[in-house]
């Protein structure tokens, strides 16, 4: 037992000898030799700023209608007696081709009768006037037969005075002499008569020359001609039947120009005008001012599947009126000869009715700086500083795209833009820029107008 209690203490004091020299150990233990850390830069793909040319674009939507209609209405009644065989649905007809023929016997002879009455009026005008001649020349005899009357009656009266006559011979020279000069009066008043008989005989062929005229015009108003070059949109008549007047035959559309009116919303027809463009108005000369301030070029796409067409058009006009929930306006392009240019299977004609894409393509600005619409944060844009730390640039912007801005002020050109998202964004930040060369070559080539607005 003695042997037990002595090893026991012999066992305590060698256990703590262990504990105190691990614990100087670890006290007098020396750290690892540690390297400072280093700044880490942060990648961000950086874009050169340029000056290029900028092409302001917009973009609207609209359906295809014509720019002329035209309603084949009958200008008189009767029965139709021709029709041109392609008088149908989707044809197209050339200008100047006799489309319908209203029966034409009653109008010709309106016209005979009418012409006679003519005839008859011209007659009666020329028997006026050999009656007048007439009548002026029994005048002239008529006076020079009282001329001599009146002298045998200033010989009897002699003749009485000296008592060499009677006077019944008297009297019946007086009676010779009155009787004379009743006649000339009555002749001079019939004379006179001719004038208002010439007026009323000349009225008479002045209304037969106005019904004339209008005989023959209804007579032409039978046959029915194209006016243009156009094509049917819809026949409302068959052959044989009964036409009255007033009557719609048939409708057609001109295919000389289409136009398109697209919906733009007012805020990108307005970044399509130059900024400080004087502009001087008058009503007069409104649609003139217009097109000043509004001079668009334009392309019409249709897209559909497969298949893709364009149309080179021109601005025309701009609606009336604006759309009140849509703020939109109608821009109207037209596009000409829009079914000369269809290649069957590969380009179709411009047809009515057609949804298209209208691209407005304002004048070419030179010389402006263009970001991407990414790089663009509220107000400002990120750029590389001196010692490749970034440098927030507060910006004006001229011009917001799709896809890019036009910097007026605050980026100059040769800086580099970042384009990367930075998250988050600490100016000074050291950064490890990358040139991305491709997306500068893309947005330099969608600010000159190339290809199509995304």
């Amino acid at each position: 037992m003695n042997t037990k209690i002595l090893k026991r203490f012999v066992f305590i004091p060698a256990a703590l000898l262990g504990v105190a020299a691990v614990v100087i150990a670890v006290k007098t233990k020396q750290p690892p030799d540690r390297e400072p850390l280093g700044e880490t830069a942060t990648k961000v793909r950086v874009i050169e700023a340029r000056a290029t040319s900028v092409v302001p674009r917009a973009l609207g939507y609209g359906t295809v209608q014509p720019a002329k209609t035209w309603e084949a209405v009958a200008e008189v009644g009767g029965k139709i007696v021709h029709i041109h065989p392609q008088l149908k649905k989707g044809a197209i007809l050339e200008k100047g081709t006799l489309l319908l023929e209203i029966d034409p016997v009653d109008y010709e002879l309106a016209i005979r009768r009418i012409d006679a009455g003519l005839r008859a009026a011209d007659a009666k005008l020329r028997e006026l006037k050999m009656r007048a001649k007439n009548i002026e020349a029994l005048v002239a005899i008529e006076e020079r037969a009282r001329t001599l009357t009146e002298k045998d009656l200033t010989r009897q009266r002699t003749l009485l005075k000296k008592g060499n006559t009677s006077q019944a011979s008297v009297d019946k020279e007086e009676r010779n002499f009155l009787s004379r000069t009743q006649s000339i009066q009555s002749l001079k008043n019939e004379l006179n008569l001719i004038p208002a008989q010439r007026d009323e005989l000349r009225a008479q062929r002045a209304d037969y020359a106005a019904q004339a005229a209008r005989a023959k015009r209804d007579l032409e108003r039978t046959t029915i001609t194209a006016p243009f070059d156009l094509r049917i949109s819809e026949v409302m008549i068959e052959g044989a039947q009964f036409a009255s007047q007033g009557k719609v035959l048939a409708t057609g559309d001109g295919i000389d120009v289409a136009e398109v009116s697209a919906q733009v919303p007012i805020s990108k027809i307005a970044a399509l005008i130059e900024p400080g463009k004087s502009v001087s108005f008058h009503e007069t000369r409104f649609m003139d001012v217009v097109k000043d301030v509004m001079d668009f070029e334009a392309v019409v796409r249709l897209k559909g599947g497969d298949l893709r067409a364009e149309w080179p058009a021109r601005f025309a006009r701009v609606s009336d009126t604006v759309d009140p929930q849509t703020r939109a306006i109608g821009i109207i392009v037209a596009v000409d000869d829009p079914y000369r240019q269809a290649v069957p299977g590969i380009h179709p004609p411009l047809t009515k009715n057609m949804y298209v894409e209208v691209e407005l393509r304002a004048k070419p600005r030179e010389a402006r700086i263009v970001v991407p619409r990414n790089a663009v944060h509220e107000d400002r844009v990120y750029t590389v500083g001196t010692d490749n730390r970034l440098k927030s640039n507060k910006i004006e912007i001229e011009l917001r795209q799709t896809n890019f801005a036009v910097v007026s002020r605050g980026v100059s050109p040769g800086e580099k833009v970042v384009i990367s998202d930075l998250v988050p964004a600490v100016e000074g930040m050291l950064l490890d820029p990358i040139d991305d060369a491709r997306k500068s070559s893309e947005l330099a080539a969608e600010a000159r107008g190339e290809g199509e607005v995304r």
